[in-house]
């Protein structure tokens, strides 16, 4: 124990010894390295100041060489410009010098030449003065000598040169006309031939159906009814013929209107198709069939007018041109031929550098007064010419419209236009057709037309009856005679016969001298 005790004394002892040590001698030793680690750092400083402060020398030194060598440069560079500058200014001056000098040059020639100006002015009126003298002086010999005076030998003059002057224009005109005789065939038919080819149509002939089929014979008796009062009801309505015979399977409607016709048609159709028969249906029907047909004639006269391009025409012309749909002349649809003629006319008349507008819209309307709703006794051109005055149309197109049979003086060019176009849809192949009878008929009074006058021989209606070649004897007839004949042939078909198209006269007098050599 007592061990421990002096161990434990021991450790104190050296405890305090060590605590006195370290307050005693540390803090000068820590002054110490203190004191060497500041000058060694202090060194070190100063020597990485030295570095820096040579490395800034360095650069500052490099930077002021460059910035004196660009100074240099600039300088150069100034001097170079401030040198062309003085040459510029050298060249200026020496210009500015010249033009003074010119300037004066131009200043003496100017007072020069207006100098000279004056003085041939002075000059001039000096000389007009004796040339009006002398003009004076001559005129006065010449009137003592001829014994005229000024005013009467210049009417002389303007005469002759008048006289002059009429017989080089009638030369003119002469050379003119007989230069357009020798080619107006020729270009009319290049014309209307180009015409013909740039306008394809279809040319089958188009009817209007007047037969209305049925199924089986046992509907007759009940479009007739109990006493007929169906059928009376039915035609007082539809203002048509109603024929119902022994034709097998068909009810023929008569009538002059094809509207009525078409109204009559179309109400058997639905008639016959609903099975109520009796004259209260009946006019029901025909009210309401009336009403669809007059809206699909407005339909189709707008529906024509927009595919023509033709604009601005009156609401009754629309619907006139809707009512041909179902007119017909000589088995030919009016409505297809109009459109026909309407599009043949812009194409001639662009041909002949007319206005295309306008003859399409005369060639449209141009048989508007074959489709009246009354029956006027005056003929269809003549009164389609007096609808379309009455409907706000300019003037040239009622002339057309009125002359495309000649029925009117043709005033404008359009109006020949018309009448050839109508004369080229008509006369198609196929576009229109006749009944054998009729068609041989109007063939046999061409030729006992022709064989009525004296001296023809034989007469041959050709080309379906469109050319009349007439035979005239030689020794009755001389060549001036049968150009007079030709003329009064036309004349009197063209008065005594009606005929699509035209007709060509051909007379010919032929002379034989027979020889035999034996």
């Amino acid at each position: 124990m007592a061990y421990i005790i002096a161990v434990v004394i021991a450790l104190v002892i050296v405890g305090v010894w060590a605590i006195y040590f370290f307050r005693s001698l540390l803090p000068n030793k820590l002054k110490s390295l203190e004191t060497q680690a500041r000058q060694q750092a202090e060194q070190e400083a100063e020597v990485i100041k030295q570095k820096k402060m040579l490395e800034v020398k360095e650069k500052f030194l490099n930077k002021k060489a460059e910035l004196e060598k660009e100074v240099q440069q600039r300088n150069q560079q100034i001097q170079q410009g401030e040198n062309r500058v003085k040459q510029r200014e050298q060249s200026l001056n020496q210009r500015q010098d010249e033009l003074n000098r010119r300037k004066q040059e131009v200043e003496s020639t100017r007072q020069r030449l207006e100098n000279q100006q004056t003085l041939l002015e002075h000059k001039e009126q000096e000389m007009q003065e004796r040339y009006d003298n002398l003009i004076e002086q001559e005129r006065t010999r010449l009137e003592e000598i001829s014994g005229l005076s000024v005013d009467e030998a210049r009417e002389r003059l303007v005469e002759g040169l008048k006289d002059e002057a009429k017989s080089q224009a009638q030369a003119y005109i002469n050379d003119i006309m007989d230069e357009a005789k020798m080619t107006a065939n020729k270009e009319a038919k290049r014309i209307v031939i180009q015409t013909i080819q740039r306008v394809a149509t279809e040319t089958a002939v188009e009817n209007s159906v007047t037969v209305f089929h049925i199924d089986n014979d046992d509907i007759k008796g009940r479009v007739i009814g109990r006493e007929g009062r169906n059928i009376r009801a039915l035609e007082a309505a539809t203002g048509t013929e109603i024929v119902v015979d022994d034709t097998p399977e068909s009810i023929v409607i008569s009538g002059f209107d094809p509207v009525r016709r078409e109204i009559a048609r179309l109400s058997l159709h639905q008639l016959v198709a609903d099975g109520r028969i009796h004259p209260a249906r009946i006019e029901e029907v025909v009210a309401k069939v009336k009403k669809q047909v007059d809206e699909e004639i407005m339909e189709t006269g707008k529906r024509t007018a927009i595919d023509l391009g033709v604009h601005g025409l009156h609401p009754e012309l629309i619907r006139l041109v809707g009512k041909m749909k179902y007119r017909s002349s000589y088995g030919q649809n009016l409505l297809q031929h109009s459109r026909e003629t309407a599009n043949l006319c812009a194409v001639m008349a662009s041909e002949l550098g007319l206005n295309p507008k306008k003859a399409k819209r005369a060639g449209l309307l141009h048989d508007i007064g074959k489709v009246p709703d009354e029956d006027p006794e005056t003929p269809h051109a003549l009164y389609g010419a007096k609808l379309a005055e009455m409907y706000k149309e300019k003037p040239d197109i009622c002339n057309a419209i009125g002359a495309h049979h000649e029925e009117m003086e043709m005033e404008t060019l359009i109006a020949p236009i018309v009448q050839v176009c109508d004369a080229i849809s008509g006369a198609r192949p196929g576009a229109r057709r006749e009944i054998a009878e009729a068609y041989i008929k109007r063939l046999k009074d061409l030729e006992n037309i022709a064989m009525s006058y004296p001296g023809v021989t034989k007469t041959y209606a050709i080309q379906a009856g469109r050319e009349l070649r007439v035979i005239v004897g030689a020794d009755k007839i001389s060549d001036q005679e049968t150009e007079k004949l030709s003329d009064e042939i036309a004349t009197k078909i063209q008065n005594e016969m009606t005929y699509p198209g035209q007709v060509k006269i051909t007379v010919i007098r032929e002379v034989r001298s027979v020889s035999y050599a034996k």
